[in-house]
C-alpha cells in the first residue's frame, strides 16, 4: 500500500520524505489555511520535495470552474492530481480534466456507487472518507471492502482506492488488510506506525545491556 502525507505542512513534508517512506501528498484548502501560506506556491514546494502524485483541491462547484481551476492547478508540476469533489458536476470535471491527461483525485466518497461513477469518469483516485463514516456510527471499513470487491470485477477499471480522513494506525492496518491502494495519513499518525511499548522496552534492556560492557562502537 502506499502512503501520501495528508498535510501541507512543508517541514512535516520534508522530514517524512528524508525516510522514503511516502509516495505522495494530499493537502486541500483547509490544511493550506492552517499554514498561512499563498495556496499555489505552497504546491509548488511540496511537488518539488515528492516526486509521486501531490493532490491540490479545486474550489469552483460548477464543471467550467473546476476544469479551469484544474487546469491552471496542474500547469504547476507535472505531478499535481487536481482534487475534485464527488458531485456531478465533479465528475464532468474528472473526465474532462483525465481526458486532456491531468490526473484526477475524487475527493469526498462515502459510499460504493458513488466509487464506482469516479472509477467510469476516469479518475485516478478515489477517496472514501473512513473517519467521517465513523463519526456517524457506519463502518468506514465496511466501504473499503465494498469498493474493492468492485473493483476486483471489473479489469477495465484502474481507479485506486485512495483511504481518507484516516485516524488512527488502527485505520490505516485495516485499509491495508481490505487491499485499498493508497492511505493518505496525517503525520502524526505516521509517526505513530512505528511506536509499540515492547519495542521501547526491548531497546531500553539492550541499551541497559551494552552499557555494562563498557565498551564503545564508534
Amino acid at each position: 500500500m502506499k502512503f501520501f502525507a495528508d498535510t501541507a505542512d512543508i517541514d512535516d513534508i520534508r522530514d517524512l520524505a528524508e525516510t522514503g517512506l511516502i509516495d505522495g501528498v494530499t493537502t486541500n484548502p483547509s490544511l493550506v489555511a492552517k499554514t498561512g501560506r499563498d495556496f499555489k506556491e505552497t504546491v509548488r514546494e511540496i511537488c518539488a520535495i515528492i516526486d509521486g502524485p501531490v493532490s491540490a483541491e479545486v474550489t469552483a462547484t460548477d464543471a467550467a470552474g473546476m476544469i479551469a481551476e484544474g487546469r491552471l492547478l496542474a500547469a504547476i508540476a507535472d505531478n499535481v492530481a487536481v482534487k475534485v469533489p464527488l458531485t456531478w458536476d465533479g465528475l464532468k470535471a474528472c473526465r474532462a480534466l483525465a481526458q486532456g491527461g491531468t490526473q484526477v483525485n475524487v475527493t469526498l466518497c462515502f459510499s460504493a456507487n458513488q466509487a464506482l461513477l469516479a472509477a467510469k469518469a476516469g479518475a485516478s483516485f478515489v477517496s472514501p472518507f473512513i473517519g467521517r463514516l465513523d463519526d456517524i456510527a457506519l463502518d468506514g471499513m465496511e466501504l473499503i471492502g465494498e469498493i474493492r470487491a468492485i473493483f476486483d470485477n471489473y479489469e477495465a477499471l484502474t481507479t485506486e482506492i485512495l483511504a481518507a480522513s484516516i485516524r488512527s494506525p488502527n485505520h490505516v492496518k485495516q485499509a491495508a488488510l481490505l487491499g485499498a491502494d493508497v492511505a493518505t495519513i496525517p503525520p502524526s499518525v505516521i509517526r505513530g506506525l512505528v511506536k509499540h511499548p515492547l519495542t521501547d522496552k526491548g531497546l531500553d534492556a539492550f541499551l541497559a545491556d551494552w552499557k555494562k560492557t563498557g565498551q564503545s562502537i564508534a
